[in-house]
């Protein structure tokens, strides 16, 4: 006999909980992998570079070329001319390593059973090269032509200064490659002004000797030669050991300063913004502009091709691929290096540019990611009769 008080069961709907998409698990997984490689491959290259750029800039502070106060910033502007080379080498060894591991460590199998083929990588990987693409396109259209030219101005600047051409105030300093010696008593806090100056120079056995009251360091406006401009002093001349010696005074007189090393500041074509280099039709002017695009056009090929590359048989070596990427890489980037020259010279029709060494790296990378894309055939075996 039932209880008339006793509750009716009730029925609890439970709600169902909303699955991930396992695809957009997929791709942040390999976003994940992608760009921990990538900043460490960054990372490590960096270093080796920035190791490079400092030894260089130490010796050329050492010759004279900039003074020792321009070190940090030479070397803020002259990393940004490296960036459209190293993210595409970073990149690149990023996919290689990162989708190498997938197929080492049989990941690939796995999703390849699940119906993930590498092309469904492409997605992934879009996420991560897209951006690198931007970045190494706006480091080589603007960043690095902005760069070297302010770093010629920063040294050509500090040129005019006195300190860079090697003088020192109370410190008799020899002229290389002059036979001089010079003397300064006071200079100026930017070191272009001094006072109380003495030169003694020897050339074919005549001795040349001269003071000056006051003086500056200038350059002329149509060139880039340095002058001493000496104010009220004297100049003596003659052999030694001879009484023909011609006693001058003069009220202005200038001496020429020798020539600083050339700075690594790029050249001429290197620093004129982009948008000068579509208005010209030099063939040099060319050549930097088909280098300047193709900065971010290799970026996306080698992704392309390292994607393909990296493909690997299961609990392989680690680096087994790794040696033929890396030749194909130097060999992609020589061609490009080697077209330039070619563009800078004539020898190759600025329509044609660098896109005969583009079009062989696109079409091998969508051919070997088709082919690795495509199932293997199965063998007909031939059987024998039954009686």
């Amino acid at each position: 006999m039932l209880n008339k008080y006793q509750p009716l069961p009730t029925r609890i709907h439970s709600v169902p909980r909303k699955l991930p998409n396992p695809m957009r698990v997929l791709d942040r997984y390999l976003l994940r992998e992608l760009l921990t490689t990538l900043l460490a491959v960054t990372l490590v290259l960096a270093l080796l570079s920035l190791g490079g750029i400092v030894a260089d800039m130490l010796g050329e502070v050492a010759r004279g070329k900039f003074p020792a106060g321009l070190l940090m910033s030479q070397l803020g502007l002259r990393s940004v001319r490296f960036l459209p080379i190293l993210l595409p080498l970073a990149l690149f060894l990023a996919v290689l390593l990162a989708v190498g591991r997938l197929y080492r460590d049989s990941e690939m199998a796995v999703l390849a059973a699940a119906g993930v083929g590498p092309q469904r990588l492409l997605g992934a990987i879009a996420l991560l090269v897209l951006p690198i693409v931007v970045l190494v396109a706006m480091a080589s259209l603007w960043w690095t032509p902005s760069a070297l030219s302010r770093s010629k101005d920063m040294i050509d600047a500090a040129n005019r200064s006195l300190l860079v051409a090697g003088l020192e105030p109370g410190r008799f300093v020899e002229i290389p490659g002059r036979a001089s010696v010079v003397y300064l008593a006071e200079m100026s806090s930017d070191g272009s002004r001094f006072k109380r100056l003495f030169v003694h120079s020897k050339k074919d056995g005549r001795v040349d000797v001269v003071t000056a009251r006051s003086g500056e360091l200038f350059r002329e406006s149509q060139g880039e030669e340095r002058y001493l401009s000496l104010q009220d002093g004297f100049r003596v001349e003659g052999r030694p050991g001879q009484s023909n010696f011609r006693i001058m005074r003069f009220e202005r007189n200038d001496i020429r300063v020798p020539d600083s090393e050339p700075n690594d500041s790029g050249t001429d074509q290197e620093r004129l913004p982009t948008v000068a280099l579509l208005d010209s039709s030099q063939p040099a002017d060319s050549a930097e502009l088909h280098w300047r695009l193709a900065a971010p056009l290799a970026t996306l090929l080698l992704a392309l091709l390292a994607l393909s590359l990296a493909r690997s048989p299961p609990r392989s070596s680690r680096h087994g691929g790794l040696l033929l990427a890396l030749v194909a890489y130097i060999v992609y980037f020589n061609l490009l290096g080697l077209g330039r020259a070619w563009l800078a010279d004539g020898s190759v029709p600025a329509w044609l540019g660098l896109w005969w060494v583009h079009a062989p790296v696109f079409v091998a990378g969508v051919w070997l990611l088709w082919r690795a894309q495509k199932l293997p055939q199965p063998r007909a075996t031939l059987r024998e009769p039954r009686a």
